[in-house]
């Protein structure tokens, strides 16, 4: 029987084919229960925090009308950050990655409620933000970890780009809906209310947690590998060992510190023609998450991409590129689109870092590097904000931002040249290397009798 399809279903059938290879992949989604309840858990509390991630700096503006304040919470979590992010590490290799979890979720819920308690006072305490700054730091040091090295325990290796994009999906539209509602809660009924929205989704989070099959943890060979300072060490080693890695943190570290203006924002907003209690306030710190949006919605094309580490340099280049832009230029709707391109950059960049870690490094020390991917991601944005309003107070506004998309550009460029592994990275062989390290650990661990409940304790 002769073929009847018409031209025109054909030109239907190429143009879902072509959608199809842009459009986001939800398969992890449809094929496994528990990333599923993961997923839509922490969809939940990402929402959440990114309201508190507006407000909290935003009531500290209003209490001190000073970008150095601002700038300073980074380094109130910084400290608190570095410590706990290696022994969240440490012990998400070691104890139920989803008992972590829910204990950090837990801790953070009880933060929340102490800064509604401070926001209730007749005269909010300054010093309160700095200290649940702290705890939210060291809080996050141990559900990070986490939750990266759970994740992967929940999708098949050839669904990690999916999972990325997903992640970085979730992260972009919390980062869009909260920020714009934040600044309409704050401005409309205070920042009590914004805090607690926060606490009620990590209620919501940690119930879908505990919906979750526990997953077993990895074969330990010896003891050397309980949490302690010598398997922190053994993780060092063997991020530093690899170059692919180090270029994943490095030239993060760089564009964040630079190229990360989001202290200056409140203030920034302010420049524009209006005062800082305004909703538009929000806007600033939703567009680099539609720039994300638009990215992880359109990320199919990423599974086609092997060179990896050349593809994040690029990205944070552009990225730099972009915050230079955002802050030469004097109409609001610029700057908004271009503080959007760079989060669309800082999305590809993301995207490919994230693959590059699930894909390649091995699960008995996932929770370790997770922690210092987790530093890498961290130390730029939290010192940044101090060097954003260090350099703002003493040159200006338009110079911090400008010389730090500036820099951010030239970093990019140098670390580039100091790592040619990392810039010539096929992602392929990277899996491939996994999948022989797990293996040959996995030929170890036949040889070895389990580890006893008495062995632990």
């Amino acid at each position: 029987m002769a073929d009847q399809t018409s031209p025109h279903t054909d030109n239907q059938k190429s143009k879902r084919k072509w959608l199809s290879a842009f459009a986001i992949d939800l398969s992890p989604l449809k094929t496994s229960r528990d990333f599923r309840l993961l997923f839509l858990g922490q969809f939940v509390s990402a929402f959440g925090s990114s309201i508190s991630y507006v407000v909290l700096p935003w009531q500290m503006y209003q209490l001190t009308k000073s970008n150095f304040a601002v700038g300073m919470l980074g380094v109130a979590e910084f400290v608190p950050m570095l410590v706990m992010a290696f022994v969240g590490g440490a012990l998400a290799d070691f104890i139920d990655r989803r008992r972590l979890i829910v204990i950090a979720e837990l801790g953070l819920t009880v933060c929340c409620g102490l800064l509604v308690l401070n926001a209730l006072l007749p005269q909010p305490r300054a010093w309160v933000l700095f200290v649940v700054a702290a705890l939210f730091a060291a809080l996050n040091g141990v559900h990070r970890p986490a939750l990266e090295s759970l994740t992967p325990r929940l999708v098949a290796p050839e669904q990690i780009p999916a999972v990325a994009s997903l992640s970085m999906f979730r992260g972009s539209f919390s980062y869009i809906v909260g920020p714009a509602l934040a600044g309409l809660i704050a401005a409309g009924f205070g920042a009590a209310v914004a805090f607690t929205i926060d606490a009620a989704t990590f209620v919501i989070s940690i119930l879908a947690l505990l919906l979750i099959r526990s997953v077993p943890m990895p074969a330990k060979l010896d003891d050397d590998e309980r949490p302690s300072l010598h398997s922190v060490i053994e993780g060092l080693k063997y991020a530093r060992s690899r170059q692919e890695l180090l270029g994943t943190y490095l030239i993060d570290i760089n564009a964040m510190f630079f190229g990360m203006p989001i202290a200056l924002f409140p203030a920034i907003a302010e420049s524009f023609g209006g005062a800082s209690a305004n909703p538009s306030v929000g806007l600033f710190y939703a567009m680099p998450a539609a720039g994300a949006l638009v990215v992880s919605l359109t990320s199919g094309w990423t599974s086609k991409i092997h060179r990896h580490g050349l593809a994040v340099t690029i990205a944070a280049a552009i990225w730099g590129a972009a915050i230079v832009v955002f802050g030469l230029v004097s109409n609001l709707w610029l700057a908004l689109f271009f503080l959007a391109l760079a989060g669309a950059a800082d999305a590809v960049s993301g995207v490919f870092r994230m693959t590059i870690w699930n894909q390649t490094i091995p699960d008995h020390i996932r929770g370790r590097m997770a922690g210092i991917e987790m530093i890498s991601y961290l130390t730029g944005p939290y010192l940044g904000n101090a060097e954003a309003g260090l350099v703002a107070a003493r040159f200006g506004l338009g110079f911090s931002v400008v010389s730090g998309g500036v820099m951010c550009v030239l970093g990019s460029g140098v670390l580039a040249a100091l790592l040619p592994k990392f810039i010539s990275y096929d992602g392929r062989e990277g899996l491939a290397r996994k999948e022989a390290e797990e293996a040959e650990r996995a030929a170890q661990t036949s040889q070895q009798p389990p580890l006893t409940k008495e062995a632990i304790l």
